[in-house]
């Protein structure tokens, strides 16, 4: 144990210990390539750590190199992952636990694999991470039993993981400060500031990990003090991470109309559900004029699928006229759309996958992402995927959206990942970057990365291996069991439009 530990716990240490943060930045060529982001929850851990006099330093790749000499001079060692990550920060956990520094791990991927992950770390933190790491610190210091800390797995003196009860989640984010850019490496880059107001999501789409992690329960911080956050960062351009931005259309408006009512307004985007703004052939024009008074210029929707029967079968509550009503509302006001869909659900053919390319098109979206359907650990998907022997491989850098990783339904994975990188040029054709929608202007900037990701990434070499041996599965191997009655139809003649 490094100095500032006390090994016999007989006395408790006031002085604060030296803590660094690392968020690895996911392998490969991808969506977030040309993003300089990073997620909040290390950010917010550290100002906890702060408050207690604890010395913290951050580090997310998409931002800068990891400074291992800085690392390795640490006290505690913490490593948030998510599942593409997951390769790349089990090698940095291990390498600090190699070195005898005390090493902790959390994100939603190793709160589902904790057993996996304590191969690699000292301990793992599940779900959400503040009172559980500050414990854990507390611990470390001196005070407090290790099997005491809600929340966490560690390994006993015999050898065997032990996973302690679940922590409650919080009940307010009230008390929780705000999350302190000021401590991560190269935060200057991170462009549009980046806010959170909200944990939780009400709805229960089948492939997502978020209510798991956070719970159904929505926890918001209330308008005013959001309002004050955003007049004192005074942000150039601001995103909000919000799962949902209108998860409570009262309460999104509450704080839109604060934000007005301050003089807080500021170029923003955000994620919203686009049933928010249409609902059974009504516009909600109120939350529109709001949007666009406040800031909003650009909203991420969670659009999923055209086809009816994929929208519910992801439980996904809203229907395509609700997707068509939206779009035309928030072009005429001009607030720009970037539309994210999930292919690979049990009744996505190949037609019906590049009809949602054209309905994307047709409906003036001004970019978009196509991923591939991902089973992620601990989604009721996931859980069913295994079941039926529908995943194929545990390589985790390939879970990204980019990589099919299982068996579809009603087509070769093969033919998924075919259909997906012909969707992307079907969108992203060369004329589209500089034509200009009438109701919709294009948003250059996400025009032109998706039509890089369009046509590069399948020009990168462990991409070309990828579909390569991903071809040559699909054509030698029997699909599951599971899947034997259905028979495949190849649907890839139809691509060439």
């Amino acid at each position: 144990m490094l100095p500032y530990f006390a090994p016999d716990k007989s006395t408790y240490s006031e002085v604060g210990v030296r803590i660094t943060l690392i968020e690895p930045a996911a392998p490969g060529f991808h969506v977030y390539s040309f993003v300089k982001q990073l997620r909040l929850g290390l950010p917010l851990l550290g100002a906890l750590l702060k408050g207690r006099g604890h010395d913290v330093r951050i580090y997310a790749e998409s931002l800068s190199d990891v400074d291992w000499d800085d690392v390795l001079s640490s006290d505690l060692v913490g490593v948030s992952t998510t599942t593409s990550t997951a390769i790349r920060a089990y090698r940095y956990a291990q390498k600090t636990r190699d070195a005898g520094i005390p090493t902790v791990m959390g994100g939603p991927h190793v709160t589902f694999l904790a057993d996996e992950a304590m191969d690699f770390c000292d301990y793992v933190i599940r779900q959400e991470g503040e009172q559980t790491l500050l414990e854990l610190v507390d611990h470390l210091q001196g005070r407090g039993a290790v099997e005491d800390i809600l929340g966490l797995s560690f390994r006993a003196k015999s050898g065997e993981v032990v996973h302690n009860p679940d922590r409650p989640l919080l009940t307010s984010l009230t008390d929780l400060p705000w999350p302190d850019m000021d401590l991560v490496v190269n935060s200057h880059k991170v462009y549009p500031t980046p806010i959170l107001a909200s944990r939780g999501c009400p709805f229960g789409c089948e492939f997502c990990s978020v209510i798991l992690m956070f719970g159904r329960r929505v926890r918001t911080i209330e308008p005013v003090e959001v309002v004050r956050q955003i007049k004192r960062t005074r942000p150039r351009k601001l995103f909000f991470y919000d799962d949902n931005f209108f998860i409570s259309k009262r309460r999104g408006k509450e704080l839109l109309r604060e934000m007005i009512r301050e003089g807080a307004q500021t170029e923003f985007f955000a994620q919203i559900r686009v049933d928010s703004v249409c609902k059974d052939g009504q516009v909600d024009q109120e939350l529109l004029d709001l949007l666009w008074e406040a800031g909003c210029r650009i909203v991420y929707l969670g659009l999923e699928s055209i086809n009816p029967a994929t929208l519910k079968e992801y439980h996904k509550e809203s229907s395509v006229d609700d997707m068509a009503g939206g779009l035309e509302a928030l072009a005429n006001r001009g607030i720009k759309t970037h539309g994210m869909f999930v292919f690979g659900a049990d009744s996505d053919t190949v037609e019906s996958l590049l009809k949602t390319a054209d309905f994307a098109v047709d409906h003036g979206l001004n970019s978009i992402q196509f991923l591939a359907l991902t089973p992620l650990p601990g989604t009721p998907q996931t859980a069913q995927f295994e079941a039926e022997g529908r995943i194929f491989t545990k390589n985790w850098s390939l879970y990204d959206g980019h990589h099919v990783v299982f068996w579809p339904k009603r087509m070769t994975p093969y033919e998924l990942q075919e259909v997906l990188l012909q969707a992307h040029k079907r969108f992203y054709r060369a004329r589209r970057i500089v034509d200009v929608h009438p109701k919709a202007p294009m948003y250059h900037k996400h025009q032109l990365q998706g039509y890089l990701i369009s046509r590069a990434w399948e020009h990168v070499r462990e991409n070309r291996d990828f579909l390569r041996e991903l071809k040559d599965f699909s054509e030698s191997q029997a699909p599951p069991v599971a899947l034997s009655s259905t028979p495949f139809k190849s649907g890839l003649e139809t691509v060439s439009r």
